[in-house]
């Protein structure tokens, strides 16, 4: 999630660097990457109204990219990178970047290094799905329980979950993965996707078809589905019916990769006292069909070919035309305004373009996935570490300004009056629809909430450079000021909003943080909860000579608020570690410290209940003065604001997925 939100607000900076660092590339004319640099509209989703470029002109297309890969490799401590662009069935750019061994000094090579391209991985889950659906053996719209032999989903809602759901992200389940979603131990695989579907399933939150929920579940129930209604297990279904007819020879989904795969592995580096280190690779486990490819950038240039071309490379199908076009359609809209979700690939607005997409990421590599149908066109670029998500994001501006800039045509800003109401409305907390609410898992979404502000007939979003400000162009619809990027809202009947949709973050759209969600909301409570146990901390040790000289019970009264306190504060302390826990850790297995942790808020709890019973005999038998009384509840208000923080979090016992 974090993630994500700091995708929307940065990844567009590697263009002031590339606008800083690139002159002239000696062709006697101003380069092909010093003249996109050089426009003012290269940030996020601005507009740059330069006459196109020629796309088949490849020696200045690899002077384009060679530029741009440069820059980014340099200032944003990439090692590896790869890329393939193709158009009108052919691949116009394959080039790899940097190495795929650091130590070995093995180079990047795009026919056969293999780049884990993570949730890129999909693409190929739904492919397969719509295989079956045109062989007879799958429907769209049916429930999925009829095709699924070992696991059953439950009966939530009236409305059963169908593949079309699943497709477009739209099941309604919550988000998890908290000591289960990836493992670090590949002594551990190969393991079920059946075991794994049963074993971890998410509750279902939302009645399937309402909103966009991006589900990795989703995904892994789908290829679930795939080899169970195929009678082949879901590597050798991939193998047979798509990297095989595709001629993509250094593509797998196996984790590890097949043994004589391993020399063309890229490895994952991060950065480390100024050197490049390598990372303990992540496995998918039973979520493989989610994100557990690895694959060349020539191999991922057949795909796109194939997509591309109604199913058809070369002189193999694996799709046919018609439901290939299918695919390639909306499936769900948030609005017909808006980027729609199709059955497996999510719209984008590049420019005014129309372009279905995927990308993927873990903890050390990027990938993007761009088709644009209508110009026959798409780029594949995958990154091995650094910041490789702001690098992707970049490119694909970059790349879209010079060769498909966008054509302007001032739309009016709509005002209030003309809306038919004001704009505070919109103002307010926003959450992602892809969140955990039933586990531990949710307390990780704690900060990561967008809001929305209004002045002067507009939205705001972020602040400083990284503000992004909307002008309303229509009703619940707005327009970013100066760029290309659009923001939807749904309302109830009441005009109420109840969701929001940013186009540069389809498929993961927001809705209305209550209250209790709120990170603002409980922050000042926790820090005014803290600022009291210090006080009662520091009054216990500046009055202990008073506090010697009381009865007993009134002592031990002393004494409990002391050590609620300072159990507060320690637990308090313990919860921020929790909160900074290494992802890897955090979703690979449960360590023990955050089971131990877990036992903290639960001790607390029973202070809390001791506090708050001392303080009503503190005020039924008149212990010390009003003030002190006064005070004493306060610090049982305060623990037990604690206590509701911990129960509203999902952290009073062990609740994991």
């Amino acid at each position: 999630m974090s993630s994500s939100i700091r995708k929307i607000f940065g990844k567009m900076m590697v263009l002031v660097l590339l606008c800083i660092t690139l002159g002239a590339m000696g062709l006697g004319t101003m380069s092909p990457v010093a003249a996109a640099v050089s426009a003012p509209g290269l940030n996020s989703g601005k507009l740059d109204q330069r006459a196109a470029a020629n796309l088949d002109d490849k020696a200045q297309l690899a002077a384009f990219i060679d530029g741009i890969m440069d820059v980014q490799m340099n200032s944003l401590q990439i090692p590896g990178a790869v890329i393939s662009i193709v158009k009108d069935g052919k691949i116009l750019l394959s080039k790899g970047y940097g190495h795929s061994n650091i130590e070995e000094n093995i180079p990047v090579d795009p026919e056969t290094s293999l780049f884990r391209i993570a949730s890129t991985t999909k693409l190929f889950t739904w492919t397969a799905v719509m295989q079956l659906v045109e062989e007879g053996k799958l429907d769209l719209d049916t429930d999925v329980n009829t095709y699924l032999k070992t696991v059953k989903i439950p009966s939530t809602y009236a409305e059963p979950i169908t593949l079309r759901h699943l497709m477009t992200h739209t099941a309604g389940f919550e988000e998890g993965g908290v000591g289960y979603q990836i493992t670090t131990d590949p002594e551990k695989l190969p393991v079920s996707i059946a075991e794994t579907m049963a074993k971890h399933m998410p509750a279902r939150v939302k009645p399937p078809g309402e909103m966009l929920a991006y589900s990795n579940y989703g995904a892994s129930l789908a290829g679930l589905i795939v080899e169970e209604v195929s009678g082949i297990a879901y590597n050798d279904y991939i193998q047979k019916n798509i990297f095989d007819p595709l001629g993509m020879n250094y593509a797998t989904v196996e984790e590890p990769v097949p043994a004589s795969f391993e020399p063309y592995a890229v490895l994952g580096y991060a950065r480390a006292n100024g050197e490049f280190v390598t990372k303990r690779p992540t496995f998918e486990g039973g979520f493989r069909p989610a994100g557990s490819g690895s694959v060349s950038a020539n191999d991922m240039a057949h795909f796109m070919i194939a997509h591309l071309q109604d199913g058809r490379y070369e002189d193999k199908q694996i799709l046919k035309p018609e439901t290939a076009r299918l695919m390639h359609s909306p499936a769900f809209q948030f609005d017909e305004r808006l980027p729609a979700m199709d059955l497996g690939f999510y719209e984008l607005n590049m420019n005014g373009l129309r372009v279905i997409s995927h990308a993927g990421a873990d903890e050390l590599f990027n990938t993007e996935l761009y088709l644009v149908p209508d110009k026959q066109m798409g780029i594949f670029v995958s990154y091995s570490g650094g910041d490789g998500g702001t690098a992707a994001g970049g490119l694909a501006q970059a790349f879209f300004n010079r060769y498909y800039p966008a054509q302007t045509g001032k739309q009016p800003a709509a005002t209030s009056i003309e809306l038919g109401e004001p704009l505070e409305k919109y103002a307010g907390s926003y959450q992602f629809t892809r969140r955990n609410h039933t586990k531990v898992d949710k307390f990780f979404s704690f900060l990561t909430q967008i809001n929305i502000e209004v002045s002067d007939n507009r939205l705001f979003i972020g602040s400083g450079a990284d503000q992004q400000v909307y002008t309303p162009i229509g009703v619940n619809l707005f327009q970013e000021v100066g760029g290309t990027h659009q923001m939807g809202f749904r309302t109830d009947k009441e005009g109420k909003v109840t969701y929001l949709f940013l186009d540069m973050l389809n498929p993961m759209p927001l809705e209305p943080a209550p209250l209790m969600n709120q990170s603002k909301f409980w922050l000042p409570l926790l820090g005014i909860s803290a600022v009291l146990f210090i006080t009662v901390l520091l009054g216990a040790i500046y009055h202990r000579r008073e506090n010697k000289e009381m009865p007993r019970v009134q002592k031990w009264a002393v004494r409990l608020s002391a050590a609620t306190s300072v159990w507060s504060l320690v637990t308090l302390g313990a919860t921020l570690l929790v909160m900074n826990m290494d992802l890897i850790d955090r979703l690979s297995h449960i360590p023990l410290s955050l089971r131990l942790y877990l036992l903290m808020p639960l001790i607390l709890v029973g202070l809390c209940v001791a506090i708050v019973t001392m303080n009503i005999l503190a005020w039924k038998n008149s212990y010390w003065t009003l003030p002190k009384r006064v005070h004493y509840t306060f610090l049982a208000l305060a623990a037990v604001t604690l206590c509701l923080f911990f129960y509203h979090w999902n952290l009073l016992g062990w609740h994991f997925g």
